[in-house]
């Protein structure tokens, strides 16, 4: 009798690749397409931007040629220098600063404030009373345009940034911003607090806040560029040529029958870099207001 020994069984080797490799590879094409669509988006997005900066440089027979020459054949820098003596640029620039800063800072102090009080204040009809307060922001502007521009006449209040100030110091989209933030962030840290004997100022200035700072810098940023490019509340409120903003300056370029687009471009410029600088300055803590929790 003959005993034959079979080698040991070996696993069989696959017939077919694995299929990681195929999903990285689809990964990787829906990736790239997705690169590629937000890069044509942010061409187009600039273009206009580059067009204004392009015309800023030009006489004003060459702004709207046809075909549009990007590249100016003569570049005239003198329009930036000749600018200034046109207008009393320094005068407007100085007065959108002043009310930009101004209404940015009292929108964020009371829209956190506010906040604190609607996220983490028990109080009767809390709810019912934040969900009035947001709906206002549905009304149009131009529904109590008429009904504001009288208060401010009968205050004596026409014609002085102060008017711009006090009807732009409160924010329903702020406090709305601010609260969706604040409730975020944990009651137990609240809570602890009152147990420790610190009152709701003290809670709001030496916890909430310092845990806020993305929504903060998100609320900020959106007031000043929405403040710096206001034009109706300035052309309603403002009369004196001393009191005007950047925006109105630049309608000095506009005459009856004609416009100064070169001029108009260079002032524009020369408007779009402050804004610019701050949300340079700002970009990570807006993304993170806006991506971000209050959890730390």
């Amino acid at each position: 009798m003959t005993l034959t020994i079979s080698p040991p069984a070996t696993p069989e080797t696959p017939l077919t690749e694995p299929r990681r490799p195929l999903r990285r590879t689809g990964f990787s094409v829906r990736r790239t397409l997705a690169y590629l669509l937000l890069g044509l988006l942010s061409v187009a997005v600039l273009v206009p931007f580059a067009w204004m900066v392009s015309s800023s440089l030009k006489l004003d027979a060459d702004v709207f040629s046809v075909p549009v020459r990007w590249i100016p054949a003569e570049f005239h820098w003198q329009n930036f220098t000749s600018i200034w003596s046109r207008i009393p640029l320094l005068t407007y620039l100085r007065n959108s600063v002043f009310l930009s800063l101004t209404i940015t800072a009292l929108q964020v102090l009371t829209g956190s404030f506010a906040a604190y009080g609607f996220a983490k204040v028990r109080f009767p009809g809390r709810d019912a009373l934040f969900l009035a307060y947001i709906a206002t922001i549905a009304v149009p502007w131009q529904a109590y345009m008429v009904p504001q521009y009288v208060i401010m006449q009968k205050a004596g209040l026409v014609n002085t940034h102060l008017s711009l100030i006090l009807l732009q110091a409160f924010s329903a989209f702020g406090v709305f911003l601010m609260r969706q933030y604040y409730l975020t962030i944990p009651d137990e840290l609240s809570e602890a607090a009152r147990l420790d004997g610190l009152s709701e100022y003290g809670i709001w200035a030496r916890i909430i806040l310092p845990l806020s700072k993305p929504a903060l810098a998100s609320l900020a940023l959106l007031t000043f560029v929405n403040t710096w490019n206001d034009y109706m509340g300035p052309f309603i409120y403002l009369t004196d040529n001393n009191l005007w903003t950047i925006q109105l300056g630049l309608r000095s370029f506009v005459g009856l029958y004609d416009a100064e687009y070169a001029m108009i471009m260079t002032g524009s410029v020369l408007s779009v870099l402050p804004i610019l600088v701050i949300f340079l300055l700002g970009q990570k803590y807006f993304v993170q207001g806006i991506a971000t929790s209050g959890m730390k």
